[in-house]
Order: C-alpha cells, then structure tokens, then sequence
C-alpha cells in the first residue's frame, strides 16, 4: 500500500513516521523550513515518551511527485482544504482513496464533491503534539489513535488492509463501523475544548480548576450534541456527561492545537470549529449561544494576531 499524508505536522508526520520507520511505504508533502529540515536531515525527527527516532521518508512540496496513491491522507489546517484538493489530483489513480484526519465535519463534503463519494473515508486523529522545529513533530501526551472507515461501509477492505498495516507499525489504528459518528463524537470534544483552552488561554488543569468555566465546557458540549442530533447523528443520550468525564481525564497541562496557533499569533480554526457549530445550528433553529461567544471573542484572532493600531 503507498500511503501520501499532506501534511507532516502533528498528525501526518507523527502518524507517517511511525509507519515508515514499520517499513511502509510513505511518502509526506510539506513546505517551507519544515521540508527544507527534513531534507538536510534525512527524514523527520519524532520526539516521544516512547521513544525518540528518526523516520526516513519520501518528502516534498509538490503532491504530484509522490503519486500515484493508494490512500492519501490529510492531516492539514482546514483553511487549506480548498488548496490541497487541487494539488492531490495528481495522486488520484482508478482506486485511491482519501481520508481526512482534520478537525472539525465538513472536510468530506469537500472531498465528495471534488472526487465523488465513492472515494471518500473518513477519519479522526487523536494525539497531542507540535513541531517543536522545523523537521521535528514532539508528542506532548501518551494519547495516539487513529480511528477511520468507510461512510455506509462497516468493513471496507482498504481500510482493514491500514488498520492492519498500522497495527504492526505499533500504532492505535481502529477501523469505525460508524465513521460518521464517531467524527461526531470528536467534533463535540473538540470543539469545546479548543473554545475553552483558546478563550481563557489556559491549559485543563487551570481551567478544571474554576467551577463557574466547567460549566462553560458543559454548555459548550451541549450546544454541539443537540446539533448532532439535529444533523441526524445517533449520539448516546448520555454523551455529553462522557465527553465531560473524557475532558476531566486529560493530562491537566494539555491544550488544544488552536490555542497554541493562537500563542503563536497564527491563524485559527475558528471558523470550522465553533463557527460551524453556529452557523449548522442557526441553520437548525439551534441558538448555540455559547459557542456563539467564543466566536465573538475570538473574531479579532481569528487571521492571526492582530495588528496594532
């Protein structure tokens, strides 16, 4: 199987490492000093509490050097979306597949509109990391998993040939019998967690910590719960008490990936996470009034830092 992550950041990178350091055929696309790192040192560096390695894989900033594919994964911010559907076509061959492992639910729609359903998985990545330097993806929690299947399909072959594939690079791989779902149910999680850690700029412990913004967390996992519904999505009738019981677990120093875009002054998904479950709600006669204040406060960061003046 050649498997090509566009990305070779927190997700695509570490994810692709593992793999290519198991033997497999993987092949990233990356840019800037990111790619140039990469290159000068003979493959991305992974730090981990399992272990540090070195990964030799194919790289480069152009998509249609490393195709064709057999399942091309994107593991990129949602504001590039648009962007990476257009340079993957050169990857496209009669039997590729595409996965998204980004945030947010509105990812495969694109992907089905551009190359039809029939190509189409769907995927969620759970991993806390960053690129601590250019050429370096260092895993900040013991938390790695990688959940994915086949829309309307409990048991698509190539997803069992990745799962398998995955497995014995050492990596949690799970295929989905409902694919759709589970997406969901990490669009509910992440959703609040990204507005709480990204709006009061604090890790979970600090925020833990403070009852009146637990409560926050909970409306915040409600809103985006009864929009699940709303859209058709089976969530449990206890689901916002076991998102809540999975957020108190996390390690009390973890944030969310969009609060350190937002330490950096970077651009923020903002728009895909909270702005989605507005904008889908409002669409549903929902309020979502609290996910509607986070992205009221956080519209002048939303492009990145804001300019003085």
């Amino acid at each position: 199987m050649r498997i090509v992550f566009v990305g070779a950041g927190g997700v695509g990178g570490y994810f692709g490492a593992k793999l290519a350091q198991a033997g497999a055929d993987v092949a990233l696309v990356a840019r800037g000093a990111h790619l140039d790192a990469i290159r000068r040192q003979g493959g991305l560096r992974i730090e981990s509490p399992q272990g540090d390695f070195l990964a030799k894989v194919r790289v480069s900033d152009d998509a249609g050097a490393l195709g064709p594919a057999d399942l091309v994964g994107l593991a990129i911010k949602l504001w590039d979306t648009e962007g990476a559907i257009r340079a993957i076509a050169p990857l496209i061959g009669p039997e590729t597949k595409i996965v998204s492992f980004q945030n947010g639910v509105e990812a495969p729609d694109m992907l089905r509109e551009a190359f039809g359903a029939a190509r189409v998985l769907g995927g969620t990545a759970r991993i806390a990391t960053t690129i601590s330097a250019p050429g370096t993806v260092k895993q900040t929690g013991a938390m790695a998993q990688l959940l994915l299947g086949a829309f309307g399909d409990p048991d698509d072959a190539l997803v069992r040939t990745f799962v398998d594939l995955a497995r014995k690079a050492g990596v949690d791989a799970t295929a989905s019998p409902d694919i759709a779902r589970t997406i969901w149910e990490k669009f509910v999680f992440l959703s609040a967690f990204s507005a709480i850690t990204a709006l009061t700029r604090l890790p979970k412990g600090k925020i833990w910590a403070c009852e009146e913004t637990r409560a926050l967390v909970r409306a915040l996992l409600a809103e985006t719960t009864e929009l699940a519904r709303a859209e058709g999505i089976a969530l449990a009738e206890d689901h916002v008490e076991k998102a809540f019981a999975f957020m108190s677990g996390l390690p009390e120093g973890m944030k969310a990936s969009m609060l350190h875009d937002l330490e950096k002054g970077a651009r923020l998904e903002l728009p895909w996470l909270s702005g989605a479950v507005v904008r889908r709600s409002r669409a549903k006669g929902l309020a979502a009034l609290s996910h509607a204040f986070v992205v009221a406060a956080l519209a002048p960061y939303a492009d990145g830092r804001p300019v003085a003046g």
